[in-house]
């Protein structure tokens, strides 16, 4: 989009906002909203990158100065604006791709422990808090649905739903096995161990978007049961729904009640069966496009964790990034937009 297209697109979202019929449709409302705060966003962000890049011009033709004073004066501007003004360009470049439909929603994100036992299950659990501590970052709200944890406080399978603004679009990428590569707290030879965990990230959609057939579904009531399977209560209020037709099984268990459960439950399910159909429709459309950055799968190796060298490193976009810690307590924002930005440049090729 040019200057002109995005000042103008942001006028015709004003006006529309305010039309008593885009005004009764709250859905309609709610999607003009987020592209009105996006152009917004980007209208802003262009006349701030116009006026600094005025400032950069200048100081770049005062270099030239002969006065040494002035041409001091111009290299402490480009010193101080060269890198923002990069930074921001950046930024606006990423909004402006074209989000897509489901970019907006709440996500769903279930995390399994892979290979490497114990030490698979604890860093699932890993995983799973880094995830939340993002959130917490990003100022989103998080919801554990159900967990299985093993004795030693790893996890065997959890669901966490995160709700926020453009949860789903900023989060998309991170499907696939993540593996850990260092020394298990319980290894007393020292030997360095490999472990993984598989993360599943799957939009949230409402049920007017995708409707369940609920003569498809076998929905079960059993019993919570906790770490090790030790019955943790005796009332059935556990839901457990097998989707006949492809197999898929959710069980939720951490509602107090029944009712409850069913209802995480069957979010948990059409999330799962409307990935299922949008993941076929991606890989008929656009194979070839996908494949430079990763389906998402959860079979597919997307990341490792290497502890001795304090290296992570994603094999999609062959990118690394060093202070493991840091990123394990929710400082994802580097890897999350080297993600967006090998999107855009796929989108391009």
């Amino acid at each position: 989009m040019t200057v002109a297209e995005i000042q103008s697109r942001k006028e015709e979202l004003e006006r529309l906002m305010g039309d008593p019929a885009v005004l009764a449709d709250k859905k309609k409302l709610a999607e003009f909203s987020r592209e009105y705060k996006r152009v917004r966003e980007m209208a802003e962000l262009q006349t701030t990158i116009d006026q600094m890049q005025e400032t950069v011009d200048e100081a770049r033709s005062l270099k030239q100065d002969p006065d040494e004073s002035t041409r001091a004066m111009a290299e402490g501007i480009l010193v101080s604006l060269e890198p923002s003004l990069t930074k921001l360009k950046e930024r606006l470049e990423l909004l402006l791709i074209p989000p897509e439909p489901t970019d907006a929603n709440d996500a769903i994100v279930e995390f399994r422990a892979g290979t490497g036992g114990d030490e698979a299950a604890l860093f699932a659990q890993e995983l799973m808090r880094m995830y939340m501590r993002y959130a917490e970052r990003e100022g989103w709200k998080t919801k554990v649905l159900s967990t299985s944890l093993t004795d030693l406080g790893g996890i065997k399978e959890a669901i966490v739903e995160i709700n926020g603004e453009g949860v789903y679009g900023k989060l998309k990428w991170e499907s696939g096995v993540h593996r850990v590569q260092r020394v298990p707290a319980t290894e007393k030879a020292g030997r360095i161990h490999t472990s993984t965990a598989s993360v599943a990230v799957l939009p949230k959609v409402e049920e007017e978007d995708f409707e369940l057939n609920l003569n498809e579904l076998d929905i079960q009531a059993t019993t919570s049961s906790g770490a090790g399977g030790q019955s943790v209560n005796t009332t059935y209020s556990a839901i457990r729904i097998i989707h006949k037709p492809t197999g898929l099984i959710v069980t939720c268990q951490d509602e107090r009640s029944q009712q409850q459960n069913k209802a995480k439950a069957l979010d948990v399910m059409r999330a799962r069966l409307f990935q299922l159909r949008e993941d076929k429709q991606h890989r008929e459309r656009d194979k070839q496009r996908r494949s430079q950055i990763g389906t998402g799968e959860r079979s597919e190796k997307i990341r490792t964790y290497n502890y001795p060298q304090d290296r992570i490193t994603d094999h999609r976009i062959k990118q690394n990034w060093s202070n493991i810690p840091a990123i394990l307590e929710g400082d994802l924002d580097n890897i999350i937009t080297a993600l967006k930005k090998a999107e855009r440049d796929a989108a391009r090729a």
